[in-house]
């Protein structure tokens, strides 16, 4: 598990590349997400399903595409508020790292992995995937939900995930994307997009799904799957605008103004479903 000298001796990343929005206080996070801080995709395929039951099932959906079992090493790039890493190492009994450069989540995560008796399974690391040292070739899945959108590089990201799997592991990258590259020309400059990518992330660069295709291919992976999940981030959404306007109140207590920056953001990001943008899970097998 990171010490707190580790989170110490963190570098910083310039502050063009710090995704400022995770390094919030964990507590605005509690207040709208569902209560494992799962802040991605949910999965409304039954009708009627909580936003707690959609993220729950959605985590369920990644295991079932990584061919997870218990004793596999698993390693979740930008692993946010731990709980895709907690969740696998509890429910399948999977070894799991975590990347983030993100202190405050790293800190959030060893306390609920002690909380949970899973410190034996979970383990974290500060920094960017780019530049963390980690074992090449000791992995049987990599999973990077929300996460590629923060890397520069793409393909030189996806190089990596390969590099850290073995012969046979699965690779799960699940992203909002342009439509197509003629959406991305028209809409990555607009006032709202430029919102989002400067006024909460700091930095991003949303991309077609063809180009994360590309990348994969390049990289020597086999693609075995590409599921369209864009009708399920639009619920998961709605049910977070409900939680910030429930929720107004305590939000901004804790940090003035928060509540009505989420709520442009999470309106901004649903505009645009079906007509600008898209999200997709790709899934990819390490195939030699």
């Amino acid at each position: 598990m990171t010490t707190s000298a580790e989170l110490a001796a963190a570098p910083s990343a310039p502050a063009g590349e710090t995704n400022q929005h995770y390094d919030l206080d964990p507590e605005i996070f509690g207040l709208f997400l569902d209560p494992l801080r799962k802040y991605s995709s949910g999965l409304y395929r039954r009708p009627g399903l909580t936003l707690a039951e959609a993220q729950v099932a959605k985590l369920h959906f990644v295991a079932d595409r990584l061919r997870l079992a218990p004793g596999q090493r698993l390693l979740d790039v930008g692993c946010g508020w731990g709980s895709l890493i907690l969740f696998m190492a509890r429910e399948y009994r999977a070894e799991v790292t975590g990347v983030s450069p993100a202190g405050r989540q790293h800190e959030f995560i060893a306390a609920r992995a002690a909380q949970l008796g899973l410190t034996d399974l979970v383990s974290t690391r500060v920094g960017k995937f780019a530049d963390v040292e980690l074992p090449a070739r000791s992995f049987d899945a990599v999973t990077m939900l929300g996460s590629i959108v923060h890397m520069p590089d793409v393909d030189a990201a996806v190089r990596r995930a390969r590099s850290m799997l073995r012969r046979g592991g699965h690779f799960y990258v699940s992203e909002s994307c342009f439509r197509n590259a003629a959406a991305r020309e028209e809409f990555d400059r607009r006032a709202g997009t430029e919102f989002v990518r400067n006024s909460i992330f700091g930095w991003g660069d949303m991309r077609p799904l063809s180009e994360l295709v590309r990348a994969v291919e390049d990289a020597g992976f086999s693609v075995t799957s590409v599921d369209d999940l864009t009708d399920d981030y639009r619920r998961t959404i709605d049910d977070w605008l409900e939680r910030v306007a429930a929720g107004a109140a305590a939000i901004d207590e804790l940090r003035p103004g928060t509540s009505a920056e989420l709520t442009r953001y999470l309106e901004v990001a649903n505009a645009g479903w079906g007509f600008t943008t898209k999200h997709y899970a790709l899934v990819c097998r390490n195939a030699r």
